[in-house]
C-alpha cells in the first residue's frame, strides 16, 4: 500500500509538471505594461451600435453627425479608449457597428459613448457588454497606423 501511494503521488506531480508550463516568450515588463492578467487577457466593453430611435431627414444634418461621429472615434482612439471601431455589413437585426472601448466599467463606457454626436442624437443606440480579450489588443492600434493609407 505504502508503494502505491508513492506512485500515486509521483505519478501526480509529474501530470501536474506536465499540464503547467511557462511560456518562455513571457515578457513580464510588456504583461504589466498592458495590464494583463496570468494568462494574458484584460476586461474591455464590447459595444454594438444600432439603428437608433432618431431618423434624420436633413442631409446636412446627417452628413454633420457622422463626420462628429468620426471625429469623436478618432479622439477616443488617440486617447487609447477605443481600440477597435467598424461597421457591420447590412443585416436584419438593424446593428450599424462595434466599438471595443479599453475601460473597466458599462458606466465609463457610457461617459465615452455620450461623447459622440451620433448617440447623443439617438441616431444609434448601444449595448453593452463585458469582453474578456488579448491584452494586447491595444497594440492593434500601433499597427494599424502603420498600414492605413488614409485617416477616415
Amino acid at each position: 500500500m505504502k508503494y502505491l501511494l508513492i506512485l500515486f503521488l509521483s505519478l501526480s506531480y509529474s501530470m501536474a509538471a506536465v499540464c503547467q508550463t511557462g511560456n518562455p516568450l513571457y515578457d513580464k515588463t510588456l504583461a504589466d505594461s498592458l495590464g494583463a492578467d496570468e494568462y494574458g487577457m484584460n476586461s474591455y466593453i464590447f459595444v454594438i451600435l444600432k439603428t437608433g430611435a432618431n431618423k434624420i431627414e436633413d442631409k446636412a444634418l446627417s452628413d454633420s453627425l457622422f463626420r462628429g461621429h468620426i471625429a469623436n472615434i478618432n479622439r477616443l482612439a488617440d486617447a487609447g479608449k477605443l481600440l477597435v471601431a467598424g461597421p457591420f455589413g447590412k443585416n436584419d437585426k438593424e446593428y450599424r457597428g462595434l466599438f471595443i472601448l479599453n475601460v473597466q466599467t458599462t458606466e465609463e463606457a457610457q461617459a465615452l459613448l455620450q461623447t459622440d454626436p451620433a448617440i447623443q442624437q439617438k441616431v444609434f443606440a448601444v449595448e453593452l457588454i463585458r469582453w474578456y480579450g488579448s491584452a494586447a489588443l491595444p497594440m492593434y492600434l500601433d499597427f494599424h497606423k502603420k498600414i492605413e493609407k488614409e485617416k477616415i
